[in-house]
């Protein structure tokens, strides 16, 4: 008698994994079925993340915008010169501006010098009717190192440096009779210890250097040449980064007078300084908690739209445990649809934020700032938010039974 074969231990079947694209398919399932939901869930989401990035764009361009300003009162700048009153007087090396230009975070050093030679508007006039305007020697590179600018003809250039050309302060073309310079009109003329030089230029006023706005700007060799100047500096204008502003003041003297650093003298940072490094902490911690709220915000939102999914969508949930969905399927189900609402809202959001932070920078007349990490962090951000607050709901609908889904259906 034959004895019946003994039946093989039966193993309990593999859940199927499922592939992303697969997972991403059902994640989308829940969107494309319910559209409204999903549009205004992402819109709640793109609410969020914009006001993520007005937050910070707004006041980051408002912060350009204050910053330049604050940078325009000389927060960068420093002046050289020697202590007064020397007996003899203190002369800075003529090399003393280059050296000061090699120090590492210096950004522009220039110079000028008083030549004292004297000015008149003609060789007809009374030799002291101009007796407080000083005649300058100036370095090409002036108006960068003490922020000013030309109101009317140009500045002093490598073209015109050994020629008698002149540039003229505010106050000092007002004295002189000059109201603006006509490029390609008649030349006028100045005399200069019984040389007459040209006019080619005057500028607007110089509040970082207001004994500019009286002097006659001449170029350092036609100095050199025609009224025998020395090339001994007498102020040196140097502008540095801020971050090192300290440290540059502080090696200037033995920079510029190596013999004996004492008898120069450095003016400290502006004030302006400091009222520049107290705003910029104060915006960077205002960015951080408007930020911060605008994420919980939206995480919130997400979180919310994904608990009510879960209770109205029960019975599918059931339907698919009793076709041998396992919970990880459910669980990635849901987890995936919640990062795929929150990255669209996300998009949407920082799109939205860009243009609102733009329209509104331009109105304002501010440059446009939106910075990197707002615009990638709102959709980074929109992502994580998704993913942490789709956890729960998708534990949630892991944990339901069929029956219990398909009963509370």
């Amino acid at each position: 008698m034959r004895t019946p074969p003994r039946a093989e231990p039966q193993h309990p079947p593999k859940p199927v994994r499922l592939a992303p694209l697969d997972l991403l398919g059902l994640g989308l399932l829940g969107i494309r079925t319910r559209k409204l939901r999903a549009a205004l869930s992402a819109l709640g989401i793109s609410i969020g993340i914009a006001t993520l990035v007005v937050v910070t764009g707004i006041p980051a361009s408002s912060q350009r915008a204050l910053m330049a300003q604050l940078t325009a009162l000389g927060t960068n700048m420093l002046q050289v010169q020697p202590v007064p009153d020397q007996k003899p007087p203190v002369l800075i090396p003529e090399t003393a501006t280059d050296m000061v230009a090699r120090i590492g975070p210096v950004t522009v050093a220039s110079a000028v010098a008083n030549t004292h030679a004297s000015v008149h508007r003609s060789d007809r006039v009374d030799s002291a009717d101009y007796s407080g305007l000083p005649v300058l020697a100036a370095r090409n590179n002036l108006l960068k190192a003490v922020n000013g600018t030309v109101q009317s003809g140009r500045f002093l250039s490598a073209s015109t440096d050994r020629f008698p050309t002149a540039v003229l302060g505010s106050v000092a073309a007002s004295r002189l009779g000059f109201m603006r310079v006509t490029p390609g009109g008649p030349a006028s003329q100045i005399y200069v210890n019984g040389r007459w030089f040209t006019v080619i230029g005057i500028l607007a006023k110089t509040p970082l250097s207001p004994d500019l706005d009286r002097a006659v700007l001449v170029g350092w060799q036609a100095a050199r040449e025609q009224l025998k100047f020395d090339g001994h500096p007498t102020v040196i204008y140097v502008k540095a980064r801020e971050d090192s502003i300290e440290a540059v003041r502080d090696v200037l003297p033995a920079t510029v007078y190596p013999q004996l650093p004492g008898l120069v003298q450095v003016s400290r940072p502006s004030d302006a300084l400091a009222a520049k490094r107290a705003t910029q902490t104060t915006l960077s911690v205002l960015f951080l908690g408007l930020a911060g709220v605008a994420l919980l915000v939206g995480g919130i939102g997400v979180a919310n739209t994904m608990v009510v999914s879960v209770l109205e969508r029960r019975r599918e949930i059931g339907l698919r445990r009793a076709l041998g969905a396992s919970r990880g399927q459910i669980r990635g189900q849901f987890l995936t649809e919640s990062v795929v609402l929150s990255a669209l809202g996300g998009l949407a959001g920082t799109v939205m934020g860009i243009l609102a932070t733009a329209g509104y920078a331009v109105w304002q007349g501010w440059p446009v700032v939106v910075p990197s990490a707002a615009a990638m962090g709102g959709f980074g951000g929109a992502v994580l938010v998704g993913m942490v607050a789709g956890v729960y709901p998708s534990v949630r609908a892991a944990r339901l039974t069929p029956t219990e889904a398909l009963a509370s259906g």
